[in-house]
């Protein structure tokens, strides 16, 4: 168990080196890996419960959860109002296009 909280101590420091610089993809992939790595943990525990000394690297591990958790919401943020902006473009883009068929005749009457 303490090799699995070695390289889930080792995964979070590199996150955590480049955090402000990382891409949603590199966050996925992160969550992924650390979520195995929980799973392994979490296995182990239940065979034999984690001495004072791997809970308190646990602990140490989750104390940077917060700011993981900010730097996600940060992203979505920024994908929300990429959207949005998206979609209020395309409303007022619909707005100005002629709504005309290519291959119409317009006919007129002489009076």
């Amino acid at each position: 168990m303490d090799e699995l909280i070695r390289n889930l101590d080792r995964l979070t420091g590199e996150m955590m080196d480049r955090l402000q610089d990382a891409t949603y993809e590199e966050l996925e992939d992160f969550v992924e890996e650390r979520q195995n790595l929980v799973d392994s943990i979490t296995q182990e525990v239940e065979f034999c419960p984690a001495t004072q000394a791997q809970k308190q690297g646990i602990n140490l591990i989750l104390s940077h959860d917060n700011e993981l958790l900010d730097r996600m919401n940060a992203l979505r943020q920024e994908a929300q109002d990429f959207l949005q902006k998206r979609g209020q473009a395309k409303i007022q883009r619909n707005a100005y296009e002629t709504a005309y068929t290519p291959d119409s005749f317009l006919m007129d009457r002489k009076k």
